[in-house]
């Protein structure tokens, strides 16, 4: 591997031409997959099998999520070591600290913070509105029992619908920032490269990555239950981000090298923050909520055919780390 010029895998030459062409190919491909992959939760409404409350959508569900999982784990962390790692860095202080692990776990952090913060945010707009249309506090009158006598005032009665609501909502809304970032890293690496022995297996692996990972957050956007404008906006910016990563890196191939030392440290570091935010929201917002559930924890048969469906998402993608 040369430092500053773009990788060439050994026996492959570079073929300008033919590279384009399959780059071509794969943002038509990409594009499809992913608008499939993130639309089939959105459509499962129509198969009574796959209402949000059935026992088929939560196993699907939980594949899902062991799908981004492994995407954070399998795919983005390791990509990160090798760019912060790289031989093309200097020894101090890329190689004496692991950065990547540090900057995840900051990541991470953050997004917890984003997490609280927006669910504390949201909860007391909807106090000081005295806004109860989600469910989450109703105003009315009511007569409170006190040990003196009887109290005759307004209080506000909640039934954590809306609170459930809003969280649905937050995770859809971070999981897509940290999907979105990982997917322009993958398409300008692969829209820079012009050995179409690099190109090739990444086509068909970045089209199940898709796939699955699109699957995931559809149910996440399904359960956040927004409009029809919202759920098209989420829906276009999964699904053009890869093939629009692809195209810049077209535009850019000729100024733009993936083992430049400024090219390692911008992906690495990118790559290392959604690693962070793809774990976190993996392990709490998506795994631990629900196998915390009341409908899991109530149900030990499904919540054993939960753990298999995430093992076979998780395991799935990790196997397609040998070709992306």
């Amino acid at each position: 591997m040369k430092c500053g010029s773009n990788s060439d895998r050994q026996g492959c030459k570079n073929n300008q031409n033919e590279a384009l062409k399959l780059k071509l190919v794969a943002i038509v491909s990409i594009l499809m997959t992913s608008m499939i992959g993130v639309c089939l939760p959105l459509f499962s409404h129509t198969i009574p099998a796959l209402q949000r409350d059935t026992n088929l959508f939560v196993l699907v569900k939980a594949f899902a999520s062991g799908v981004i999982l492994a995407t954070g784990y399998m795919h983005v962390l390791p990509d990160s070591f090798d760019c912060l790692m790289s031989d093309c860095l200097p020894e101090n202080p890329w190689r004496k600290f692991p950065f990547t692990t540090f900057v995840a776990m900051i990541s991470a952090i953050l997004t917890l913070s984003i997490d609280s913060y927006a669910m504390s945010c949201f909860k007391k707009k909807k106090l000081e509105n005295g806004d109860g249309n989600d469910g989450d506090c109703v105003q009315n009158n009511a007569k409170i029992e006190s040990q003196n006598g009887h109290v005759h005032g307004e209080v506000f009665k909640c039934d954590g619908k809306g609170s459930q609501l809003i969280r649905y909502r937050v995770v859809a809304q971070v999981l897509e920032l940290g999907i979105i970032v990982h997917s322009i890293m993958i398409g300008l690496s692969m829209g820079a490269s012009d050995n179409p022995c690099t190109i090739r297996p990444l086509v068909a692996a970045i089209c199940f990555h898709q796939l699955f990972e699109g699957m995931g957050l559809g149910g996440c956007i399904l359960q956040a239950d927004y409009g029809m404008r919202m759920k098209s906006t989420l829906v276009l910016f999964f699904s053009i981000t890869t093939p629009f990563g692809i195209a810049l890196g077209i535009g850019l191939s000729n100024v733009y090298s993936e083992n430049s030392p400024t090219s390692l440290i911008v992906v690495g570091l990118l790559n290392a923050c959604s690693a962070g935010l793809l774990n976190y929201m993996a392990l709490v917002d998506l795994l631990a909520y629900d196998f915390m559930g009341t409908k899991l924890q109530n149900n030990i048969k499904l919540q054993s055919w939960a753990y298999l469906a995430v093992l076979l998402g998780a395991g799935g993608m990790s196997i397609m780390a040998i070709w992306a």
